[in-house]
């Protein structure tokens, strides 16, 4: 069986929470970020697979400057990177997700995405004031006009929502058991 290494760089828990249940599926202990941001070492150096469990801030992956940094050691894996947000599963935005992480990485990493919580009080003051500027310039748009992301600010504006789910690791369960 090949040995795999679960990783999370999560400010809000959702990541955190994903990469435990694939840790536990997978039989292997889920590691924060912090603990090995000091390069590829040890067992992440022997793991055949990792996978990231990031966050997405702003279109970037929490942990990708830590897979950046790392990819010459990590070019022999397969490395998952899986980013969690609070937005729907919509392919375009997916799509564009993957070409600004993805771009320069070695063809090794692939993406997948899950969808993770909302909870403005859980959230740091800056991140909370940028939501809400957000949620009043988008609640101007016609709600026909509206991408799927910007539909879901405006439904979670106010509430705590969590939709995390073990169905979205099921697409990395899946591309890990191919060879």
């Amino acid at each position: 069986m090949s040995e795999t290494i679960v990783l999370y760089s999560s400010r809000y828990g959702a990541a955190r929470q994903y990469a435990r249940m694939a840790a536990e599926e997978l039989g292997c202990v889920a590691r924060d970020l912090k603990d090995v941001r000091s390069g590829a070492s040890g067992d992440i150096v022997e793991a055949d697979r990792i996978i990231l469990c990031g966050g997405i801030y702003a279109g970037g992956l929490s942990g990708i400057s830590w897979i950046r940094k790392n990819s010459a050691a990590l070019a022999d894996k397969k490395v998952v990177l899986f980013a969690v947000g609070a937005s729907p599963w919509d392919e375009r935005a997916v799509g564009q997700l993957r070409e600004r992480n993805l771009k320069g990485l070695p063809g090794n990493i692939v993406l997948f995405y899950g969808r993770g919580t909302w909870d403005e009080s859980a959230m740091s003051f800056k991140d909370r004031t940028l939501c809400r500027m957000l949620q009043k310039a988008v609640a101007k748009k016609d709600p026909a006009t509206c991408e799927p992301w910007e539909a879901a600010l405006l439904e979670a504006a106010g509430r705590s929502c969590s939709w995390i789910d073990r169905k979205y690791l099921e697409q990395v369960y899946e591309y890990l058991s191919t060879p």
